[in-house]
């Protein structure tokens, strides 16, 4: 089925706007949870959703000490760090900006493959959408301005899509391929509950009373915005292919701007929009090969990003 089919579009179209809408309910969810907390409630409502799915695909969690030891791996940098990331980024930082952060993960991803050695297919083109890539986000912060956005919440958000990046480059060597993908990723999410969990006691957030707001949008962000999006993504990639899924990741920043600005009335300068376009054609430019036999991902549960097409 090509992209342009009407069942494609709309299945994107439903998969790019749950996505998106993670950073929109991790900012409602802080009004009265902290990042920890919040990381916690997602990753165990995540994991009970891709268990119930994961039974009814006839898929069984992993039973090997190897596979749950690399587990652990992959749910810190994956899921455990990058979530906590992001709410302590969101706590300072617009929640339409930390989507455009979290589409950097490409820039991260081919900057650590030409420093491990591991990318082979470097070219002018790809080299230079890393720079543009980063030049957007200098444009986005503008920390040599007084008005400008560099803080610790950008460096957290920076931080959780390196994060992300590493986690990758560890997956697709470690965890693609040992076993149903639904099956795997409720580990990985159990894993990232209990990693979370022991962050608990040392979380010293300031937080604001508990209220509906909170509940209700960590809810959402647990059940669709984490458990129901994976699958939906496999499902995806399984029935569409990887182009399909690798083009959602190019509409989350779309989607957690409008929604900051509509629902949160964000306010993003002409600067920022520069930036976020800048940033956005020089991951384009990093994802450019002449060869369409690229590999997808379509195991362990992280945030979406344009790497859903590995390199």
């Amino acid at each position: 089925m090509s992209i342009g089919a009407p069942g494609t579009l709309v299945r994107m179209g439903v998969l790019a706007s749950a996505w998106g809408s993670g950073f929109l309910w991790i900012k409602l969810a802080l009004t009265g949870l902290s990042p920890i907390q919040v990381t916690v409630v997602r990753c165990a409502l995540g994991a009970a959703v891709l268990l119930v799915l994961s039974r009814w695909a006839g898929q069984r969690l992993p039973r090997e000490r190897r596979i749950w030891g690399r587990l652990l791996v992959a749910a810190f940098f994956c899921n455990a760090l990058p979530f906590a990331l992001f709410g302590i980024g969101e706590l300072t930082v617009d929640s339409g900006i930390a989507g455009v952060m979290n589409a950097t993960t490409p820039l991260w991803s081919l900057l650590i493959g030409i420093g491990i050695g591991s990318e082979r297919r470097i070219t002018a083109i790809r080299v230079g959408g890393l720079i543009l890539g980063f030049a957007g986000i200098l444009l986005i912060f503008a920390p040599w301005q007084k008005s400008g956005l560099l803080g610790w919440g950008t460096l957290a958000l920076l931080g959780a899509g390196v994060s992300y990046a590493i986690a990758f480059a560890y997956m697709g060597k470690k965890l693609v391929g040992q076993g149903g993908p639904i099956a795997i990723s409720a580990a990985q999410l159990l894993t990232a509950t209990v990693l979370s969990a022991f962050a608990l006691p040392f979380d010293a957030t300031p937080t604001g009373p508990l209220n509906v707001t909170a509940l209700v949008a960590v809810v959402v962000l647990g059940i669709f915005g984490t458990g129901l999006t994976f699958y939906l993504n496999y499902r995806l990639i399984e029935d569409e292919g990887a182009t399909s899924a690798a083009t959602v990741g190019y509409l989350l920043p779309v989607v957690s701007v409008a929604l900051g600005a509509l629902v949160l009335d964000e306010e993003l300068g002409p600067r920022v929009f520069a930036g976020m376009a800048v940033v956005l054609i020089g991951v384009a430019l990093t994802r450019y090969v002449r060869s369409s036999a690229s590999k997808s991902i379509s195991s362990p549960s992280c945030q979406p990003s344009p790497t859903v097409s590995r390199s």
